[in-house]
């Protein structure tokens, strides 16, 4: 059975020059930057974005192997970032992969000027609003205000020492680095609390003997449509570690499926079941084959 093309080099991560993520500064995406930048010892130049889409088009505009991007695809309590789920289908049309992964523990902190009594306005990204949901309720009125910001930095550097009924709910670093008091600290209702990083980039990682690959593909809209897909990946002994779907956006009742297993593209098992799976779909790309650092 003849091999599915990989139609992309494989080649070194440290060729990266420049490296785009979500911020502003403070923000766990650039925590996430950060341990990507000192585990593959990068020498680039780092800018931040508002949006995970903003991010996906300056990756695709640039157009270049030397760039990449740092965002969320994963937190362990609300699950999958959707944003970044609904734009990874559409990177194949310039091969932008994911290069590696990360996870960072979420520890959320109360960050504010005034007291607990004084607040009136709670900001934060929403995922993190949704975190502390059980200590919001059992510390603050029913009518509290939470006001959603596009990251937990941005909401912390909204803050002013003149405006006491506002705060903000996020990381203790963050706060040092805006130099805003922290309230309280260890608020998240969860205590095991991690978010997962990707890494993507126009080229594909090599292999370790430690890899994971994704995939996203659509199939036709009929039944056992899926289910062959799975059917292929279990003949071939592929262990599936997480699946999820997204609507199309074409046809109402077509989706998108994004699948992550154990091994890299490369392997010959999977490329073996690659040349199974296509004649089932309609689109097939692999989001890429990549390591944890």
């Amino acid at each position: 059975m003849s091999k599915v093309n990989t139609e992309q080099e494989i080649t070194d991560v440290t060729k990266i020059r420049k490296l785009l993520f979500l911020g502003p500064n403070g923000s766990y995406s650039d925590f996430a930057k950060d341990r990507f930048i000192d585990s593959y010892n990068l020498n680039c130049v780092s800018t931040n974005l508002k949006s995970i889409s903003s991010i996906i088009k300056a990756l695709k505009d640039e157009n270049s192997d030397t760039i990449s991007a740092v965002i969320p695809i994963e937190n362990s309590i609300e699950g999958v970032v959707r944003e970044t789920l609904d734009n990874l289908s559409s990177l194949k049309k310039e091969g932008i992969k994911i290069l590696s992964e990360t996870t960072l523990p979420v520890t959320h902190s109360l960050i504010g000027y005034g007291n607990i009594k004084d607040i009136k306005i709670i900001r934060s990204h929403p995922q993190a609003l949704a975190q502390c949901k059980h200590f919001i309720q059992n510390n603050f009125p029913d009518n509290i205000v939470e006001e959603a910001t596009l990251s937990t930095s941005s909401a912390i550097k909204s803050l002013s020492e003149k405006d006491k009924s506002c705060c903000a709910i996020g990381s203790l670093e963050c706060a040092k680095m805006y130099n805003v008091p922290v309230i309280k600290t260890d608020i998240n209702d969860e205590p095991n609390n991690k978010t997962r990083f990707i890494l993507l980039g126009k080229y594909l990682a090599p292999q370790t003997g430690n890899d994971k690959t994704s995939i996203t593909f659509s199939t036709e809209n009929k039944a056992g449509a899926l289910s062959k897909i799975l059917t292929i990946l279990d003949t071939y002994n592929i262990n599936m570690s997480y699946i999820d779907s997204r609507p199309s956006k074409k046809e109402l009742g077509e989706y998108v499926f994004y699948i992550d297993f154990e091994g890299h593209m490369l392997d010959e098992k999977i490329q073996m079941a690659f040349a199974d799976i296509k004649p089932f779909v309609k689109m097939f790309y692999v989001i890429g084959s990549y390591s944890e650092v």
